[in-house]
Formats: C-alpha cells, sequence, structure tokens
C-alpha cells in the first residue's frame, strides 16, 4: 500500500536515497543491492525531471511544491505498491509537472497494480487509462460512471451533479 499525501511532509535527517533503499529493503524483505538501486533511482529519477543531486538532499527539506510531488512519484516507482492512494498529487502543480507527474503515474499503473486517485481538478486524469471515476460531496458517493463522466464534469461542471444529487 502506498499513500501520498496532498501537502508532502519535511525528513530533515533522512536523505531521499537512503529513505527509498531502507524501504524498498523493508517492502521486499530482501537486502537491496546498491549499485543496481543507484542506476535504477537515478534512471527514475531522469524520467521525472529530478535533478539527481537530490537524493542525497534530506526528504522533501527545501524542496518545492512541485518536486515534492515528483518526489512521491520517485517513491511509487521505485517501491511498486500494488495499491496507491494518491490524495491530490495534482495539487499546486504547474502544467508542465501535471505532465510529469501523470507519466509517472501512467508507468505506475498495470494490471497488476490498483490506483485510487483524489482529485479536483481532471487534468491530472488526461493521460491516464481510467477505468472508474466517482464523485463524492459531502462524504457520499453522487455519481459514479467510467471516463466518459470525466469529459462531462469539464463540460458541465459538477453544478448539474448538485442538482441532481438534491433532487434525489
Amino acid at each position: 500500500l502506498f499513500l501520498s499525501f496532498q501537502t508532502p511532509e519535511e525528513i530533515p535527517g533522512i536523505t531521499v536515497e537512503n529513505m527509498l533503499r531502507t524501504a524498498k529493503q523493508a517492502v521486499t524483505g530482501e537486502k537491496v543491492k546498491i549499485m543496481a538501486f543507484k542506476k535504477e533511482l537515478k534512471k527514475t529519477m531522469e524520467e521525472l525531471k529530478i535533478d539527481p543531486s537530490y537524493a542525497e538532499r534530506y526528504m522533501n527539506v527545501g524542496f518545492s511544491g512541485g518536486e515534492k510531488k515528483r518526489n512521491e512519484i520517485l517513491q511509487l516507482l521505485m517501491l511498486a505498491p500494488k495499491l496507491a492512494l494518491l490524495d491530490e498529487t495534482d495539487s499546486g502543480l504547474d502544467v508542465d509537472a501535471v505532465q510529469i507527474v501523470s507519466s509517472g503515474i501512467e508507468k505506475y499503473h498495470t494490471a497488476d497494480n490498483s490506483c485510487l486517485i483524489i482529485t479536483h481538478n481532471s487534468k491530472i486524469l488526461e493521460k491516464l487509462k481510467v477505468d472508474r471515476v466517482h464523485v463524492i460531496i459531502g462524504g457520499r458517493v453522487v455519481e459514479e460512471g467510467g471516463p466518459e463522466l470525466i469529459d462531462e464534469v469539464n463540460r458541465r461542471g459538477f453544478t448539474h451533479i448538485l442538482d441532481d444529487a438534491a433532487a434525489k
């Protein structure tokens, strides 16, 4: 299980690389081979347009909002969980960062895992293969459907869903 947060925490004293290596070892139960791990980390960081020097920085300390979010996707890709819960992963991101983050999520999501994305903005969903969409208002599901629901919300907004929910 992987959980990303709307506002990722800073963890002084623990480097990105050390946290990921320790977490990977805990998840797999196997000793992590350092050179292979470093090679995989560097490649994944490059794909997410993260400066490789960030591997030696303390977890999220001094990172911009976009860097924190990309760092979470780095963790997602390196740890490869069966289920990922992504809470507002697109919050506060500029257009380029949304593209990078959604590309990372797209790379993660396969037939062997599941991903639940919580968002107020459908931009992050545009590049992703979305199976189901649920609109939650006031803590309850008021509308659900397939990917076509994203297009409907983009076209009509949430107002019609609120009106339909009030009429029920």
